[in-house]
């Protein structure tokens, strides 16, 4: 029997199963988008959507195409798989695949996601016994494909979801390689915000007589987003940014840099303010951008920094702000970045912190999305901690923001020729670390000196030139073997409730080879602890001047 909830749906010839599985949504109307599209691609036709963020383009593939696997009811070869969705993000192809399992719930399709940053074992497995619907990034797929774990000969449909971000993202050689693997005979649905003339070309390419719907002017912003910008200097955004998350109105929070050492250093200036943040952006391993973006559904934190690579990705209901922190260098990023606000018809409040020397970018922004973003008065800025003079900004602690508490005293462990050692004096900048302390910020378990032996992690000063980009993501307690010196691949890591008299033993991989246990550690005195130890000085607590003021002013 239909739920009288979801006549809407039924009027567009979906199958009884997933009627249940909306009701148990609680979706009772469709969206237009949902209306144009669920119809044409029952019917086998390619399809070209164009609709803003958040009015509902997943539902409107996802249904027909489950609809349409209920009815043929067909298992899949080996390696194969019916249905193909490619995404240009990990977080979009999770979020698809949540869609389709929700939508599914009484159709119960076989289903697995192909994404890079995680193990590539799980993901052979799933795809051996054949599947209905594989969502997947366009890289990781490609590689399954050059090993024989995965084939595209059986697919019947492929969907494009968010060509546009792909496109920007430098995935159109890819794409077109894997379209070149399909069957001649297929369906093709490409999903977009937005149209440029390349995403064009590519339906051109590779869709037949498309039926196009355009449910908005491409990139025009949902109306429900109440847009202002602030006009400041660069040195301002700090304070206006905290004065504006610390406001009543300010529930849930996205925040928007142009690159990932931005989204860094805004996620540690929150930090150091105390409001509850993660930094989510391609420089994070797979389980940490889930466990940001948990925290962040759930509550736990209250902001998420992002970059535009997560932009399309981020599909979190109730989020009243998103800041432009950094306005972006392509205006189209600016519709998808405040599409995370307004969602499932709500209203939100989009503001861009305007520097002058990114006027240019707010004409271009206003140009292509036909409005005049107003320009309000700024809110008081609450003040900032002030960084410790010479402190890093990079890679802020994977931790709980709210845990921070100031570092005290540092329980090293730096290991001399011989087997001396002493306890808080390793080379560092700006006081004692308990692991590591950068600039005020906290690490357990991490340091990151030049060559010491460290709890949980070691990182060489030599043959480590490259920037961080380039070397990828590593989970504390791992160093990788290539950046080790040769004879020196064994490591005594001392365990952090270790007693302090625990003797160390063999060379101490320091910069230009053995060196005995005399690390001096700058804006402090040394200061040693223990039997065994190499003391002398005194080195308690030993934070720098500036930073220890810092310190001071956090815990008042």
């Amino acid at each position: 029997m239909t739920d009288s909830n979801t006549s809407g749906f039924t009027n567009l010839g979906l199958p009884e199963a997933i009627l249940r599985a909306l009701a148990d949504q609680k979706h009772v109307t469709p969206t237009k988008i949902q209306e144009a599209a669920i119809p044409a691609i029952l019917a086998g036709n390619d399809v070209v959507g164009i609709a803003q963020t958040g009015t509902g383009k997943t539902g409107a593939f996802v249904l027909p195409l489950l609809a349409r696997l209920a009815a043929e009811n067909k298992r899949a070869p080996a390696r194969a798989n019916h249905v193909l969705i490619l995404a240009p993000t990990r977080e979009l192809a999770s979020q698809i695949e949540d869609s389709v399992r929700s939508y599914g719930a009484y159709v119960r399709p076989r289903t697995a996601v192909v994404v890079g940053g995680v193990a590539p074992g799980g993901q052979i497995r799933a795809m051996a016994n054949g599947l209905d619907i594989l969502v997947a990034t366009p890289g990781r797929l490609l590689d399954h494909i050059s090993t024989g774990a995965a084939t595209l000969a059986h697919t019947q449909v492929i969907v494009l979801d968010e060509a546009d971000q792909m496109l920007d993202l430098g995935f159109m050689p890819a794409i077109r390689r894997l379209m070149s693997m399909l069957p001649r005979e297929r369906q093709t649905i490409l999903l977009s915000a937005t149209m440029p003339k390349e995403i064009r070309q590519l339906a051109s390419n590779f869709l037949r007589n498309p039926q196009e719907i355009a449910v908005a002017p491409a990139s025009k912003p949902i109306e429900r987003i109440e847009q202002s910008a602030i006009a400041l200097d660069n040195q301002a955004k700090r304070g206006v940014l905290g004065a504006i998350l610390q406001s009543p109105d300010c529930t849930r929070a996205i925040v928007f840099t142009r690159t990932k050492r931005g989204a860094d250093r805004v996620s540690k200036f929150l930090d150091f303010a105390r409001i509850p943040c993660a930094a989510i952006h391609g420089n994070k391993s797979q389980n940490q951008r889930e466990r940001a973006l948990d925290s962040f559904r759930d509550g736990h934190i209250k902001v998420l920094v992002a970059t535009d690579i997560a932009a399309r990705g981020i599909d979190v209901d109730g989020v009243s702000h998103v800041i432009n922190y950094e306005l972006p260098n392509v205006p189209e990023a600016y519709v998808h970045r405040i599409g995370r606000t307004a969602r499932a018809g709500k209203s939100g409040i989009a503001i861009a912190l305007v520097a002058p020397d990114e006027r240019a970018f707010l004409r271009d922004i206003e140009r292509l999305t036909k409005l005049q973003v107003p320009f309000v008065a700024a809110p008081e800025g609450i003040p900032m901690p002030a960084m410790p003079e010479g402190a890093s900004l990079n890679e802020p602690a994977e931790r709980d923001p709210r845990s921070f508490r100031g570092g005290r005293h540092g329980h090293g462990n730096g290991h001399g020729h011989g087997g001396q050692h002493r306890n808080g004096g390793q080379r560092h900048r700006g006081g004692n670390r308990h692991g590591e302390q950068r600039g005020g910020e906290q690490r357990h378990g991490e340091q990151r000196h030049g060559g010491q032996h460290h709890h949980g992690e070691q990182r060489h000063a030599q043959g480590e030139a490259r920037p961080q980009e380039a070397r990828g993501e590593q989970t504390q307690g791992q160093q990788p073997q290539s950046q080790q010196p040769q004879g020196q691949r064994h490591e005594h890591h001392r365990r952090a409730d270790a007693p302090h008299g625990h003797q160390g033993h063999g060379k101490s991989p320091h910069r230009g080879g053995p060196k005995r246990g005399n690390h001096r550690g700058q804006g402090g005195k040394r200061h040693g602890h223990g039997g065994g130890h190499q003391g002398g000085g005194n080195q308690g607590g030993g934070h720098s001047g500036a930073h220890a003021d810092f310190v001071r002013s956090l815990t008042k």
